[in-house]
């Protein structure tokens, strides 16, 4: 990436405002007004062929005609002369566009915006936008927007994709009390995009915590890579991930694999922090803007009162730190600064009585020891205490315990002398919100990203398979007649290519042969209609367990056949499928889609009524290592079953975790043939047992 041309957008030494105007209302009036009035340091320059000078400043035809250097350019004319003056700022040799100007490809002239990022390239300039907002940043009193004025001044920067959102979280900073050194429109992403911005910000010393707001973008795998380089916390809302208007899929796991869960799986791997929702956003942002990560998972509660202590313990539940009774010592020197009636197990409560010296005093005993990893402090307005003084007290208590390196965060919960009390600890560095849980919400968040970073350190391994030629054979053979999916069979072949382990299966195309491949197999067998315009094969009829001789084989064949006829008079039909009859095991699903976003994605669930019904699934983005496998295996719902539960034993995770492994290692490699598939059922037998896949399915991309 090009950090002088960012240099020049982020922070200009000098800016023309292309379209300035000297008419209140219009864009080019608004952007040169920011600019003047709101403390930017720079100069600047208007442009405007019609004007020689424009809210007292002098106005220049071009910027060709500006006789000193430029470092950025915020063009607010309208699109159909943008491409000329692009083309000006670059012989002048300006480094960044900010371009405001609307009516490319969100308004479908994509061909337009291409021309546009072309001719900026030829002059090493980069694009912020088109259709955007603009750039704003206290760091260096720069409003180059039409926002109506610089945020409230604060540690994190926040990257959005939505400019009427972007004007929106400026004005309710004031009111939230959540400030940002830097709020970035990047509008279409033409050009610059969300891991350009990314990257710069990693070395920007005005912003400790990188704030997103993602509607999509192109790259996913960029993204991840660069974020997973990032040093800063980031925090990503992602907006659109409702099923409302998927895609109709071929496989189970194209129909589950919804934004939501793609998404969440991209930000966890990348170490992202998510937030639920926007006031989610602003809380998640505070805390990782002003505390440093949560390294372990003891969190200790101190409080005042019962109550939000209780909110506090279950919310701590709710967001995947939940507490623990403090050691002996702990509670014991704890008991010294409370009345006999309170309780120092965790929840802490002082009690009601407690003032500032007991909360003084608690604090700095409990920020201290080792076995706490992060605080949350609580505090209930009552009649005999100082908000402000129990504040201060939290504030001295931290800084006088001699300790560092953990996390606080802070409710108070009470009326405007809290809410001045809180405001006063935000702004020395503690993050305190209005009612428990979105206190523990915001720590939970430290410990999350705490969580991701050790994650990243994992190196990640691939498994299995060295014969992509092999496999791509088969394919070919499959594409030259025509198809766009794999039979069974071959669809096991590749598996096993890969090193999947499958069940034997034989393609039979006459009944006597159907019996002497199940005499071969040994029984029982299965046995399955094998056609590629049949994919759901038992909604035709067209499987048959547990087949045990001769005669029911016979049987089964003549069955199949007349049933795959009548659900599909043309279907064309290869033959049938003889297969060993697996063991009984705990059935899961394994599967694929290659998502538009982010590439081959990996999925796994229990089998059954918990993928069909439940939809209890998770995803990763391939590859997924084997220790990332075994991780996926405890976040379903139903991860108990694999322990073992009613007296069975537990089921065979590791053998399970390296068929994953070597799963995403097959659509990695295949990703430009692979669209979606299914390893379904896949059985797990007991530990040491190992794991079999009895169905296979492959739906190519379309060529």
């Amino acid at each position: 990436m090009n950090h002088q041309a960012l240099d020049g957008i982020m922070t200009p030494r000098s800016i023309a405002v292309i379209g300035a105007s000297s008419t209140p209302g219009k864009i080019g009036y608004t952007v040169l007004s920011n600019l003047i009035n709101q403390g930017y340091k720079g100069k600047i320059f208007p442009i405007n062929p019609g004007a020689e000078e424009i809210l007292g400043l002098k106005a220049y035809p071009s910027v060709l005609d500006v006789p000193e250097d430029i470092d950025a350019a915020v063009i607010t004319i309208p699109a159909k002369i943008v491409i000329p003056a692009v083309e000006e700022c670059g012989k002048k040799g300006v480094k960044g566009l900010v371009i405001i100007t609307s009516g490319f490809s969100e308004v479908g002239k994509r061909e337009l915006e291409e021309e546009l990022v072309q001719k900026a390239h030829e002059y090493n300039m980069r694009i912020l936008g088109p259709n955007i907002v603009g750039v704003l940043a206290n760091s260096s009193g720069m409003n180059a927007s039409f926002a109506p004025y610089l945020p409230l001044p604060g540690k994190a920067s926040l990257v959005s994709q939505s400019g009427a959102l972007l004007i929106a979280i400026d004005a309710s900073t004031y009111v939230r009390g959540v400030g940002f050194d830097k709020l970035i429109s990047i509008g279409n992403m033409s050009d610059l995009d969300f891991a350009d911005i990314i990257e710069w910000l990693n070395d920007d010393p005005n912003t400790t915590a990188i704030t997103l707001y993602i509607e999509g973008f192109k790259n996913g795998r960029r993204f991840m890579d660069v974020c997973r380089r990032t040093n800063k916390p980031i925090i990503a809302l992602k907006a659109g991930v409702s099923s409302h208007g998927a895609a109709a899929a071929a496989s189970h796991t194209g129909s589950l694999a919804g934004a939501a869960k793609v998404y969440g799986a991209a930000f966890q791997q990348a170490g992202v922090v998510q937030a639920s929702d926007l006031d989610n956003l602003f809380d998640r942002t505070l805390a990782l803007s002003l505390q440093p990560p949560m390294k372990g998972d003891n969190l200790l509660i101190i409080t005042n009162g019962g109550g939000v202590g209780v909110l506090a313990t279950d919310a701590a539940e709710k967001y995947g730190v939940p507490l623990k009774f403090a050691p002996a010592e702990v509670q014991e020197e704890l008991k010294k600064h409370m009345p006999e009636f309170g309780s120092a197990k965790n929840p802490v409560d002082l009690t009601g009585m407690a003032g500032t010296e007991w909360y003084h005093n608690a604090i700095k005993f409990a920020y201290a020891h080792p076995w706490v990893d992060g605080l949350v402090v609580l505090y209930c307005e009552t009649a005999v205490t100082d908000p402000m003084e129990i504040a201060q007290g939290i504030k001295s208590a931290i800084d006088n315990s001699g300790a560092n390196g953990k996390p606080v965060t802070v409710s108070f919960v009470g009326g405007e002398r809290s809410d001045k009390a809180m405001r006063w600890l935000v702004d020395h560095g503690i993050p305190a919100y209005g009612a428990p849980d979105r206190a523990v919400n915001a720590i939970a968040a430290l410990n999350e990203y705490a969580r991701n970073k050790t994650l990243l350190a994992e190196p990640i391994t691939l498994c299995g398979g060295e014969n992509r030629n092999e496999a791509l054979q088969i394919i070919e053979r499959a594409r030259a007649e025509g198809r766009d999916s794999l039979t069974e069979i071959e669809a096991k072949q590749v598996f096993a290519l890969y090193g999947l382990p499958v069940t034997k299966t034989l393609l039979a195309k006459t009944e006597d042969e159907a019996v002497s491949l199940a005499r071969e197999i040994g029984y029982p067998v299965v046995m399955k209609i094998v056609s590629p315009d049949i994919l759901h094969k038992s909604d035709a009829g067209g499987v048959k367990v547990n087949l045990k001789d001769e005669q029911s084989v016979r049987e089964a064949f003549r069955t199949i056949m007349a049933n795959a006829k009548a659900y599909k008079a043309d279907a064309r039909i290869h033959g049938i499928a003889i297969q060993e009859m697996a063991p009984w095991g705990t059935e899961v699903i394994l599967g694929s889609v290659n998502d538009a976003t982010f590439g081959p994605t990996m999925m796994f669930g229990l089998g059954g009524i918990f993928v069909e019904v439940l939809k209890d699934v998770t995803f990763r983005v391939a590859p997924v290592s084997t220790s990332q496998a075994l991780r996926m295996l405890g976040e379903i719902r139903g991860a108990p079953i694999l322990a073992g539960v009613r007296g069975e034993e537990p089921r065979d995770k590791r053998a399970l975790a390296e068929t994953i492994c070597s799963y995403s290692t097959m659509i990695l490699d295949l990703a430009d043939e692979i669209s979606e598939s299914d390893a379904n059922p896949v059985l797990v037998y007991a530990e040491g047992k190992g794991v079999k896949v009895v169905d296979a399915r492959i739906i190519l991309k379309k060529k």
